[in-house]
């Protein structure tokens, strides 16, 4: 395995921990930046393919989409003890231990995915009977979800690996490997919704792929999730820094995993308690309707309010795992002062970014949703709520940044704690009080997100801004 010479320390050769504080931050968040992009694509381009049928697709599509994107963050945030270890490890040159935590990393990934499905399967119908859902609207969820989360089985070992390439610095080729899962989406999902042809052979007219409409757009998501989990095993079995994945190291017992839990643990149960707390969120939205039913119209604009916000999680994420790198390596290699700058540094920089997203979301509400869903209806909901949604687009970024920097350390308690000050204490509460209590719709409703985004702001910035999370072991 490659390493660095003996005579060279960590500081001497990376620019994560010698180049220009601002500098090095800019060109890591960058190709992350993209990578997010793209990410972006997948669950954003499935809902615009949806809005292009009906409301029903729309709610279907937007579900799967919603809970494909929980998923991603529950493999995320257990990815946070990857990359926090990765990062103590790589920073202070001890590259055999970082090897193996990214084997151990990657079993877990691989069986956490297939639990993960189960989990999909079997509540899939709970899902649309908690949601209220009619027939028609909830047989095709149901159908969508259960085969929507195949995907998943491939989607933790791309995130878990591309964690670990953070980690040690490298963010091209995670840019590479999750941006080929998202362009290859809108290409496949495109091709299976519309189909390719017809053309005429012998007089007759023959579709190389026929038109197979709700049911191409997953047929696309899953393809290319397959292929980036394909592509990120190919890296790891190939060799790349280092990493190398070996039949030996493939453990999930031991020191090394125990590590990993012990940090992505409370991380995992900060992710579940999310997951379950947007879900009582969202069954909430599904009670705005006339006597408590789903009203599909109010779905479709929360589904797509809550996509079109998902931008905003590009840039905070962006600069969120930069920082983490930054942090991480910086305490491994005992310089906890730049670990706090690199912080700073990232909130300071993607604050500039939210300050436009800001601008973009309130003057461009009526042409966002005008883009997304045909119906009338769905954009008068909408477009209001999501008017003042675009102020709340700051907090959000800088509790982003900072609890992925918190987590980098190795600080994924107080994060938890976050979350579940957040979501249970003020998100779904007011969201019930303003929404279904007091009668005030979708807007009633988003009072509780509003409240949610600016109590993590707060909370992560007081925890971040104490520096007392440098001294956390891990």
């Amino acid at each position: 395995m490659t390493t660095n010479s003996t005579d060279e320390s960590p500081a001497q050769t990376s620019p994560v921990l010698s180049g220009n504080l601002r500098r090095t931050v800019l060109w890591l968040s960058l190709p992350v930046l993209m990578e997010q992009f793209l990410s972006f694509l997948v669950g954003f381009y499935d809902t615009f393919l949806a809005g292009k049928i009906d409301a029903n697709a729309t709610t279907a599509i937007g579900l799967a989409a919603y809970i494909g994107w929980l998923v991603s963050m529950l493999f995320g945030l257990v990815g946070a003890g990857t990359t926090a270890l990765v990062s103590r490890t790589w920073g202070a040159g001890e590259f055999e231990d970082s090897n193996r935590i990214a084997n151990r990393s990657m079993a877990l990934a691989a069986v956490s995915g297939v639990f993960l499905y189960g989990l999909i399967y079997t509540i899939a119908p709970l899902i649309a009977m908690l949601l209220s859902m009619n027939e028609t609207t909830s047989a095709m969820t149901v159908r969508y979800l259960r085969i929507d989360g195949l995907g998943h089985l491939f989607t933790g070992v791309s995130l878990v690996g591309a964690a670990t390439l953070r980690g040690a610095g490298n963010m091209r080729v995670p840019m590479i490997v999750l941006g080929t899962v998202s362009v290859l989406n809108v290409i496949l999902s495109t091709a299976f919704v519309y189909g390719i042809g017809p053309v005429v052979i012998s007089g007759e007219p023959l579709w190389l792929i026929s038109p197979m409409g709700i049911d191409g757009i997953v047929m696309g998501t899953i393809l290319a999730r397959l292929a980036g989990g394909l592509l990120m095993i190919w890296v790891f079995c190939r060799g790349i820094m280092g990493f190398q994945l070996k039949l030996k190291e493939l453990r999930l017992r031991g020191e090394t995993v125990r590590r990993i839990l012990r940090i992505g643990g409370p991380a995992a149960i900060d992710g579940a308690i999310m997951w379950g707390g947007q879900f009582l969120f969202l069954i909430v939205i599904s009670h705005l309707g006339t006597h408590g039913e789903l009203d599909s119209n109010i779905f479709a604009a929360h589904i797509i309010g809550i996509r079109v916000e998902a931008i905003t999680y590009l840039p905070a994420t962006a600069w969120g795992f930069a920082a983490a790198t930054m942090i991480g390596q910086s305490l491994g290699a005992k310089d906890p002062k730049r670990a706090i700058a690199a912080g700073h540094e990232a909130v300071l920089q993607c604050g500039l970014l939210g300050c436009a997203i800001t601008a973009i979301f309130f003057f461009g509400a009526e042409g966002i949703f005008s883009l997304m869903h045909r119906e009338a209806a769905v954009r008068e909901i909408g477009v209001p709520a999501f008017r003042l949604l675009a102020f709340f687009q700051i907090p959000l970024i800088v509790s982003i940044i900072y609890v992925n920097a918190l987590r980098a350390a190795g600080e994924s308690r107080f994060p938890m704690w976050i979350t579940v000050i957040g979501v249970l204490l003020f998100r779904v509460p007011l969201a019930w009080l303003f929404g279904i209590y007091f009668e005030g719709g979708l807007i009633g409703a988003w009072v509780g997100m509003y409240a949610d985004m600016t109590v993590r702001g707060v909370l992560s910035t007081l925890r971040y801004i104490s520096g007392s999370w440098t001294k956390t072991k891990v």
